[in-house]
């Protein structure tokens, strides 16, 4: 069988973001997806309207259902939403230390919504830092984890926190030409994609980046291959994305 990604994230009713973006890239990407939902959300391709989150138990009750099942080889988190579901993932990978796990640190929607208390959850994702193999914030998250505005200071500060690898994506930075993403691993600079700015906003690219990548070192990618990889699809699938409302966000076409 296909090597296996477990996701820890929500459901978006939309299908844009979330699970359904987690299970299109990772299966893009060659390998199987299997799940644990965080979330159900209620939302559209446009905005955040609120969510309900599982309860640790019954998260933890999904992820070790499938571990004696499938040939897991990676996690990957998207939208947490709570504390106590970080707590819980930490724990998860705690038991289980050979997966490699991709860390996104989903703090609110691309619409601007609510996906948790961004304070505490900043506190919370402290534990799983160390954990992942590579953590892939956008420019707004990087900022709000470390509580620092200059993004080389922030990058230093994410490894200070004990980060192995960090993918920072530029796509919030005012670069009307280019999207700037960067590579470091182990505190080094590794490398950086410039990438020509698409016209609008897009529903789901960052859960789709990062669901790649896990997709790529379950099949035994070098982390830079797998970031290679991955930004080469992404590009391509949002140069083919559809629009669902006149002037808003686009959902990636990931087949």
């Amino acid at each position: 069988m296909r090597p296996t990604v477990l996701c820890f994230s929500g459901l978006d009713p939309s299908g844009g973001a979330g699970l359904q973006a987690d299970i299109e890239a990772i299966g893009q990407s060659g390998a199987h997806a299997a799940i644990a939902c965080t979330a159900l959300t209620i939302q559209n391709s446009q905005q955040v309207f609120g969510f309900e989150a599982t309860s640790r138990e019954l998260l933890l009750a999904q992820a070790h259902a499938v571990v004696n099942d499938l040939p897991i080889k990676c996690v990957k988190s998207g939208m947490l939403g709570t504390t106590e579901n970080i707590a819980a993932l930490a724990d998860f990978l705690t038991e289980h230390p050979d997966y490699l796990y991709v860390l996104d640190p989903v703090l609110v929607a691309n619409s601007g919504g609510s996906l948790g208390n961004q304070e505490t959850l900043v506190e919370a994702f402290i534990e799983l830092i160390p954990l992942a193999t590579v953590i892939t914030p956008n420019t707004v998250e990087l900022r709000a984890l470390t509580g620092m505005e200059d993004l080389d200071q922030a990058t230093n500060k994410l490894f200070q926190m004990g980060a192995k690898a960090v993918l920072v994506k530029g796509g919030h930075e005012d670069t009307p030409e280019y999207i700037r993403n960067a590579l470091y691993i182990n505190g080094e600079f590794i490398s950086e994609t410039r990438c020509p700015r698409l016209d609008g906003e897009y529903h789901g690219s960052g859960c789709s980046l990062a669901s790649f990548i896990a997709g790529r070192l379950a099949q035994g990618d070098q982390l830079t291959q797998a970031v290679h990889h991955a930004e080469t699809w992404l590009l391509g699938v949002l140069k083919k994305a559809e629009t669902p409302v006149p002037n808003g966000q686009k959902i990636p076409k990931r087949f």
